[in-house]
Formats: C-alpha cells, structure tokens, sequence
C-alpha cells in the first residue's frame, strides 16, 4: 500500500492494467495488414488487384475453358483456355519418347515414386527400413524402364524420357550426391593435407563454374578421354555431372553442420574410446546433419529443378518433352495451358519434399526439447 502510495504521489498514477489486444482473424489483420498507414495502403492496393484479376483469371481458367477438342477446333473459337491440348499431348509430355505400348511401365515408376514419398512421411516407420524400401523401389523402376528380364521388352535409354527420366535423374542425383557432401565435407576439416587440398579443390572449382558447364563437360568432353571401348550412356554422364554438382554445394551445408558441433562432443567421443570412423558415424555426422536439415532440403529440392537442365543435352525431361508437344503447329498457340500444367505439377512436388522436410524438423525440436 505505502508503494502503491509513493507511486501516486510521485504523479506516476496507480498501475493501470495492459491495453487489450485483439485476437483472431481482426488482431491478425492489424498487426499484419494494418499496423501502420503504408501497410494499410499496400494492403488496400494488393486487395484491389486481387479483385480485378481473381474473377478474370476464373473466367479464363474454368467458366470459357474448353476441356475437350480432338483436333483443336474448338479452341480456336474460345475466350478461355484450352485445357484439351494437356489431354491431347499428356502422354508424349509424362513419357516423352518411350515406347507408346510399354508407357505404363513408366507410369508404374511414377506411382512407386510417389508411394515412397508417402511412406517416408510415416514417421513411425524406422529409417533403415525406408532406405531400404528407396533402394528396392530405385531398383524396381529401373528394371521397368530398362526391361529385357521379366518378360519386358528392352528399352534404350535413349528412349528414356518424360516424368519417368526426371525422377531417374533426381534420385540418383541425391542418392549419389549425399554420400560425396559428406565426404568432401570430411575431406575439408581432413588433418592431411593432400586429401584437404584435393576436396577444397573440388568443391570450390565446381561451386565456381555454372550447372550447364558441368554438364557440357561430363557429356562432351569427358567422352574425348575414353576409349570407345569404355563409353559410358549419355543418360549415366548426365547423372554423375549433376551428382558432382549437387555433392560440391551440399558439402559447404554439410561442413556448416560439422563446424557447429562443439568441440566437447569430439572430447567426450574420444575420452570414450571411439576411433575416427565410429566417432563420426555415431556422435559427429547425426548432430550435424540434424542441424542442417532445412539448408540440405533446400539443395534436394533445387536438384529436383535443376533436372530440366538436361534438355540441352538432348535428353528428353518433362520440360523436354514438353517443348516437342509444343512442335506440333494445331496446338503450339496454346503452350500457356501446357505450362501452367507443368508449373503445377513441379509445384506438387516440390510441397511434398518441404512438408516432408518440415516433419522432420518438429521431430527433431520435439527430441531435442
């Protein structure tokens, strides 16, 4: 009370309680939308381009769409788009060049593919038996596009292409970039000098030279230096440029992670035993890559992206595929439909691996609190 007293006539006033605030979609509004006066004019100005454009774009996309025109007739005549040239030309921009009566054997890899997705989000399930269940659904898909056992049909490479190639090229893209990072990453922190210089040296001439140059020189000059003898597939050169790419970026995520391991955690590996391999393995490399989830995700969904890359090496990807669709003169006008669909499908995708990344990590704060 006396406090409350000299409080009152030091002309401060009795403790008054706090101003209320606003909860729900109104106090979000205000401190998001309208906390200041320029916010409130961006705010009202977006709204407005939002309600001129949301209609038209509706019109254009659903109400005066044409969703069926064999011969592209019809869409010459319409006001909207033409969503019959996706159903015209789906299987050429899915499959590219595969064998017309064998395109289910594509289909099947795109199913089991996003079967693994899924059954990577079951977070019950242990992580040995999900590298396992990716190991067998790489080698199954592998043995669908490639046949020639099985009672299947042989299929070249060469006639690889569509959705099918683009999740070939993924995979082995991070199945073989992940094991290099680490080991480039190993490499930078090495106390021998050879094997430090060479994986800085790696790292930092391919961190410097753009994806199209590592892709011209695992497939245009690397061939001069074999024997014809001991050519390797255009499909499989692909792969080993985009997985040396992937590997140098991830290794500078990866040696992040090592970097913010306390010195502690090496200590008390040490003091119990543990030689370099079973040190790294079990107490060093887990840490750190749980550290630098988001920055890897982020690496293995722009290695999804970057597929589109090998059409300039003549290898027939989604977006590949989806150029040569456009080729034909009766649908060209309407390439805008054929990408949109394509930008949604890279889109589904690219949610599933983030929404998968951000599972993993609220599992890991959830261990770690």
């Amino acid at each position: 009370m006396a406090d409350a007293r000299s409080f009152a006539v030091a002309g401060g006033g009795p403790p008054q309680p706090p101003p209320p605030v606003a909860r729900g979609a109104v106090g979000w509004a205000r401190r998001h939308l309208f906390a200041s006066p320029f916010d409130a004019l961006v705010t009202l100005a977006l709204g407005l381009l939002i309600a001129w454009l949301v209609p038209r774009a509706f019109a254009w996309a659903v109400v005066d769409a044409v969703w069926y025109a064999p011969d592209g007739q019809a869409c010459r005549a319409a006001t909207g788009a033409c969503w019959a040239v996706v159903a015209e030309k789906h299987r050429l921009i899915l499959f590219g060049t595969y064998p017309y009566d064998q395109q289910w054997r594509g289909a099947a890899v795109i199913a089991i593919f996003v079967a693994l997705i899924g059954l990577s989000s079951i977070g019950r399930i242990p992580v040995r038996l999900r590298l396992a269940a990716w190991g067998a659904g790489a080698s199954a898909g592998l043995v669908l596009l490639l046949g020639g056992v099985f009672g299947l049909s042989p299929v070249g490479t060469h006639l690889w292409g569509g959705l099918p190639l683009t999740i070939v090229i993924f995979v082995g893209t991070v199945a073989g970039g992940m094991p290099l990072a680490v080991l480039l990453a190993l490499g930078r922190q090495s106390e021998m000098p050879a094997i430090r210089a060479v994986s800085v040296g790696i790292v930092e001439v391919v961190r410097g030279l753009p994806l199209l140059a590592v892709l011209f020189v695992v497939s245009l000059v690397f061939p001069l230096f074999v024997p014809p003898e001991l050519s390797i597939d255009k499909l499989v050169r692909a792969i080993l440029g985009m997985i040396v790419f992937f590997g140098a970026y991830a290794a500078e995520i990866v040696r992040g992670g090592l970097q913010a391991i306390p010195a502690g955690q090496h200590e008390a590996a040490k003091a119990l035993g543990l030689g370099y391999r079973l040190r790294m393995r079990r107490v060093v490399l887990p840490q750190a890559l749980a550290l630098v989830v988001p920055a890897l995700l982020n690496d293995i969904i722009r290695a999804f992206k970057n597929t589109t890359f090998v059409a300039i090496l003549g290898l027939f990807d989604v977006l590949g595929a989806t150029k040569v669709a456009l080729e034909d003169p009766a649908w060209v006008r309407h390439a805008p439909e054929i990408y949109v669909f394509i930008f949604l499908l890279y889109l589904l995708f690219c949610l599933a691996f983030s929404r998968r990344g951000m599972a993993i990590e609220r599992r890991l704060a959830a261990r770690k609190r």
